[in-house]
């Protein structure tokens, strides 16, 4: 008798060990953590084995228990702060988007952004291109947190340049290269506000700089505080933040804050499709001046990459420009889109 049961179990392992490959390459491919789950114990014959313990229905993503399948899947935020107490301590993921766009237009071009050097050397005005190219790379690293993730220490960095990739009568120069390390710490909450899970505040300090010499230096140092608050698809990142004061002679741009602004609104949606939303918005209320950026992610299509598409109209798309008002319309690819 023995001999029978071990003959039988042996029979079931070789069974389950025979799938089809493509069947349980179709199971990971499903997003959703019930349907993925289900389809997995329907090709290893499980389903009679779980008969007594709550049940999902595919159909509507709930179990007999009331707990909905978006209980078991991460966040906005979650995933993209790794607050799961299981996630990784210490991880490197994107931060801001990044992308590509190998197509910019700008309606009104800053041909004088170096216009002190320019004049005192008697040199006529740059001949831009109102096309270009504009890519950004950001990343985000935890160096340290605590056993439960609710605190943590992060380095940040991100960098966006402005080519001249069509202008070969000066040469295709880079136009502005912008620099901003950041260094700050995370606090994991469990607040609600105004129908708002506020799941994170971020405080620390930030540098932004051209990396340019005078008299086309421009650069600034800030202390801030962010909220990331979520409900369902939508998340919002809301910085203040504190400029800190340089003295008059090494301040290259002590007038930034009036197209800047103290704070920043960043409002991100994502459809069930996979194709995402996103906006921001920044500017000084008791001058009137200030920006808004409007971006739209494609479900990603050859592998990460998604399509993108990017209309800024304002101050201070770079900071050789944050005193210049203009509207860029940009098209091209993204490898992450912001969350």
């Amino acid at each position: 008798m023995a001999s029978v049961f071990a003959a039988v179990l042996g029979v079931n392992s070789l069974a389950v060990q025979a799938q089809d490959p493509a069947t349980l390459q179709q199971c990971h491919d499903i997003q959703d953590a019930a349907e993925r789950l289900a389809c997995y114990d329907r090709i290893s014959d499980r389903t009679a084995e779980v008969q007594g313990s709550p049940s999902v229905d595919p159909g509507n993503a709930q179990t007999t228990n009331g707990a909905s399948s978006s209980e078991v899947q991460p966040s906005i935020l979650e995933a993209a702060w790794r607050l799961n107490p299981e996630s990784e301590r210490y991880s490197i993921s994107m931060y801001h988007a990044n992308y590509i766009l190998p197509l910019r237009y700008s309606n009104d071009v800053n041909n004088q952004p170096f216009s002190p050097i320019f004049d005192a050397a008697e040199i006529p005005d740059q001949q831009l291109d109102s096309t270009e190219a504009k890519f950004q790379l950001s990343l985000k690293a935890r160096v340290w947190s605590t056993d439960d993730r609710r605190w943590g220490l992060w380095l940040a960095y991100t960098q966006q340049n402005n080519w001249q990739v069509y202008n070969d009568a000066i040469s295709r120069p880079f136009r502005e290269t912008n620099y901003m390390p950041e260094i700050f710490g995370s606090y994991q909450t469990d607040l609600r506000i105004a129908g708002l899970d506020l799941r994170l505040i971020n405080f620390g300090y930030s540098h932004q700089s051209n990396g340019r010499t005078e008299p086309i230096s421009r650069s600034w140092d800030r202390l801030f505080v962010e909220l990331g608050l979520e409900r369902e698809n939508l998340a919002l990142m809301l910085r203040f933040w504190k400029r800190i004061e340089e003295s008059e002679s090494d301040d290259d741009n002590a007038d930034i804050s009036d197209y800047y602004g103290h704070s920043e609104l960043k409002a991100y949606y994502r459809w069930g499709s996979g194709d995402s939303l996103a906006l921001m918005t920044r500017g000084n209320l008791s001058t009137g001046k200030g920006a808004v950026q409007l971006g739209w992610f494609s479900r990603p299509f050859i592998g990460p990459l998604r399509g993108y598409v990017q209309v800024f109209s304002g101050y201070g798309e770079s900071m050789i420009d944050y005193n210049w008002n203009q509207t860029t319309v940009g098209i091209g690819l993204a490898l992450s889109d912001g969350f």
